[in-house]
């Protein structure tokens, strides 16, 4: 059973997914592992919107807005590296 996190966790969590937006908006973009190849890329991208799904299913958020959380685990799911 999970318990309900505290206002501290709650804020940190948010800001972790906020930095996973960040990366995964960033690698689509390529401003960000340019020079990585693609398939570490993906990776990278796969493993960031498993981070925002896991975070955004807690059911304890409140009132926080998950607009941006849900249009980044979209965007990452139709990206394909190349």
């Amino acid at each position: 059973m999970e318990q309900d996190r505290t206002a501290e966790q709650l804020a940190q969590d948010y800001l972790a997914m906020g930095d996973s937006i960040e990366l995964i908006t960033s690698i689509i973009a390529g401003d960000s592992m340019a020079d990585n190849d693609a398939a570490d890329r993906q990776e990278c991208v796969d493993r960031n919107v498993q981070h925002l799904e896991l975070m955004v299913a807690k059911e304890d958020w409140g009132s926080e807005d998950m607009a941006a959380v849900n249009g980044a685990i979209l965007a990452g799911k139709g990206y394909a590296a190349e």
